[in-house]
């Protein structure tokens, strides 16, 4: 599952930094999170880091990106592949 920010957000711009994914970023109106980057933190953390500082809790499963642990971790190795190139 990825997770989605509500209207909401406040742009207090807690949650960017405690991504590991880079997957949350400034929007127009509001932050966001890109669902093909959001992998709940599953591979770096045992829970999303974005939702406990969000001080409004604007930050949900996005229902519309459901996803089995099983399939963030395989989204998590992806990512890192990516990332070194392999």
């Amino acid at each position: 599952m990825a997770l989605k920010i509500t209207d909401d957000c406040i742009n207090c711009d807690v949650c960017e930094p405690e991504c590991p994914n880079h997957a949350i970023y400034e929007g127009e109106l509001i932050y966001e999170i890109h669902p093909d980057k959001c992998t709940e933190c599953v591979g770096h953390f045992s829970e999303p880091q974005c939702i406990p500082v969000c001080p409004v809790q604007c930050i949900i499963v996005d229902e519309n990106h459901l996803e089995t642990k099983e399939q963030l971790m395989e989204k998590f190795q992806q990512l890192n592949e990516d990332k070194s190139g392999q």
